[in-house]
């Protein structure tokens, strides 16, 4: 029996079982996903990136985020923030982008509610919910890592609070992976000393 679920690549590196299955996910896993992201605009687009994801494989949203990036405005909250009901028609209308009524309008809400908030309140926020990373026990097989805990839970409840839309605990704990606060790569895969 197995004491690890870390597959071997074909260079021959041990790496999260998901992040071999495509050539786009090899290059995420390797070197974005679990690696620090600050800053207010970056996670925002991580956040509606997230909230599209919903119900959807990932590989979806990373097959689309040029045309998200695209369709966003390189997700700037103060210019997506001043996007107008003909902006959501278009948005609605384009093809390189998930095409969900209910997403896209919380992707411009969240943006209006964020554009009032001090510069660098977002990441400060979102990075309070990071737990101590030498009281997590590295994941060792899939079964290992959370879909959410509790922090995720505190984190969406936070954000709804401020009026952000779209972020559940599950939404919110993906977030935490994408973006560095949790370090979810397996005890043995490649990337996880570089996710730090």
């Amino acid at each position: 029996m197995s004491t690890s679920d870390a597959v071997a690549g074909p260079d021959g590196g041990l790496r999260c079982p998901w992040g071999l299955s495509t050539e786009d996910y090899v290059a995420y896993h390797d070197d974005e996903w679990g690696r620090p992201v600050h800053g207010d605009d970056a996670l925002y687009e991580r956040l509606c990136l997230e909230a599209f994801q919903s119900g959807l494989s990932w590989i979806t949203i990373l097959r689309r985020r040029e045309g998200f990036r695209t369709a966003f405005a390189d997700f700037k909250i103060a210019s997506v923030a001043e996007f107008t009901d003909a902006d959501s028609e278009r948005l609605l209308a384009d093809p390189g982008i998930i095409r969900n009524r209910a997403k896209i309008d919380a992707t411009l809400a969240n943006a209006r509610v964020l554009a009032d908030w001090s510069e660098g309140e977002l990441d400060s926020l979102i990075w309070s919910f990071a737990p101590d990373a030498a009281s997590r026990e590295a994941p060792r097989k899939l079964s290992d890592v959370p879909a959410i805990t509790d922090e995720s839970t505190a984190l969406s409840k936070a954000l709804k609070k401020r009026g952000i839309r779209f972020v559940g605990p599950t939404t919110a704990y993906a977030l935490m992976q994408a973006c560095g606060l949790v370090n979810d790569h397996l005890a043995d895969c490649v990337a996880r000393e570089a996710a730090g």
